[in-house]
């Protein structure tokens, strides 16, 4: 049986005793779409196997060893942007399903760094390996809005002397999109309690003559704390794109003052330094302020979180060109294997119900604020979160 070898300048054809001596993380090897073809009417196409297949609800797919598709169900259809059933034999399950790093590198699907951390790639490996496995994935997609969440199952399958996995997905989008709204409304809503709740502890114990200026600060953070409460309503919003976007100009040094402001005092500070770099600019531009502060706020808890007792965390915000910039930066590094999925909707580090910040940032930032998050992490400088705004939003 001839094999095809995906290399940066072509295809070549190899043993295919070659095939199963490659680690299934890493194989770039293909069948031929006909040797494909041969293999689901071997498997599918007899002993009422396709009927059987056809009836189920949920999406299945049979999966060779080359990890390339033999056979989808009519349920896995939706699935697969723009593909149809027939269209999808002979790729892999994250081409069919139009995941961003699937074209990254020559061998495709299943051989990026990204793939190492896929919930997908991990639940086939398992199967292939002779095992049942269940885990739950998040699809970035090429396409805007057509991110996926899913829960997967593998199983193997023998059949004619050849080895397949059965492979089994739900879409749980809108299971973990109704998750994610009340997670991000409970993080931020406690975010800002956080700073009232030491604000008060501290005014009760402070000098009369500073009690002035720390009970304005309690009044700021209420009012605060009243704006988030009253954008519970609008969350489901968020990520439809509906969300409605209030613009007025402001001072970018005012924005990085309000959120300072709101974690000196709060309980995750701890015994963390907070400042403000003295040469930050003072850009004034038109954004939504509630939204930013939101994003600058997540930036910031995240930062103190990480950075290490008696560490500072900076807050800075500077001109590029025709974007204001806004840097959050702490000390501490960030494991690679985190790195790699941050901004996942479905991925934390801090357990069940957190770790929606990154998200939230985000998606705040690129579909209502004309701007960008990203982030730089290294052993030698530490973590810097940039979120970077348009100075003039577009008409």
């Amino acid at each position: 049986m001839a094999v095809t070898k995906e290399t940066e300048t072509g295809t070549a054809t190899v043993n295919p005793s070659q095939v199963e001596t490659r680690a299934v993380s890493t194989v770039s090897w293909r069948l031929p779409i006909k040797e494909v073809r041969r293999q689901r009417d071997m498997v599918v196409d007899t002993d009422g196997v396709r009927t059987l297949l056809d009836q189920l609800p949920h999406a299945v797919l049979l999966i060779n060893r080359q990890r390339q598709i033999v056979y989808a169900n009519p349920a896995a259809a939706p699935l697969f942007t723009g593909k149809s059933v027939d269209d999808v034999i002979g790729l892999r399950t994250g081409e069919a399903v139009n995941c961003r790093h699937s074209d990254e590198t020559p061998g495709g699907c299943g051989t990026t760094e990204f793939c190492s951390q896929c919930g997908a790639n991990k639940t086939l490996r398992a199967g292939q390996r002779g095992e049942h496995a269940s885990d739950e994935c998040r699809i970035i997609s090429k396409t805007l809005g057509g991110d996926l969440d899913l829960r997967v199952w593998a199983a193997p399958l023998s059949a004619g002397g050849e080895t397949f996995t059965l492979f089994t997905m739900v879409d749980i989008s809108d299971e973990k999109r109704r998750e994610m709204l009340e997670r991000v409304f409970f993080h931020d809503v406690l975010n800002t309690a956080g700073g009232i709740q030491g604000m008060a502890s501290l005014l009760a114990v402070s000098p009369l003559e500073e009690r002035d200026e720390m009970s304005a600060v309690v009044a700021r953070l209420s009012d605060a704390l009243m704006e988030e409460l009253k954008t519970q309503q609008s969350l489901p919003l968020m990520e439809s794109g509906d969300l409605l976007v209030q613009r007025e100009p402001v001072s970018s040094l005012e924005i990085l003052q309000s959120v300072a402001e709101a974690y000196r005092m709060h309980q995750v500070r701890g015994d963390r330094q907070l400042r403000i770099s003295p040469d930050s600019d003072d850009v004034t531009f038109d954004t939504d302020p509630k939204l930013l502060r939101r994003v600058i706020g997540n930036m910031t808890k995240n930062a103190l979180e990480a950075c290490p007792a008696g560490g500072t965390v900076t807050l800075s915000c500077g001109i590029d060109a025709e974007r204001v910039l806004f840097r959050v930066h702490n000390p501490t590094a960030m494991p690679r294997h985190v790195q790699l999925q941050l901004f996942q909707r479905s991925f934390s580090t801090k357990g069940p119900g957190r770790g929606l910040g990154t998200y939230s940032m985000k998606l705040l930032s690129e579909r209502y604020l004309d701007g960008e998050v990203s982030f730089i992490s290294s052993e030698e400088h530490g973590t810097t979160f940039v979120g970077s705004y348009r100075r003039v939003s577009p008409s």
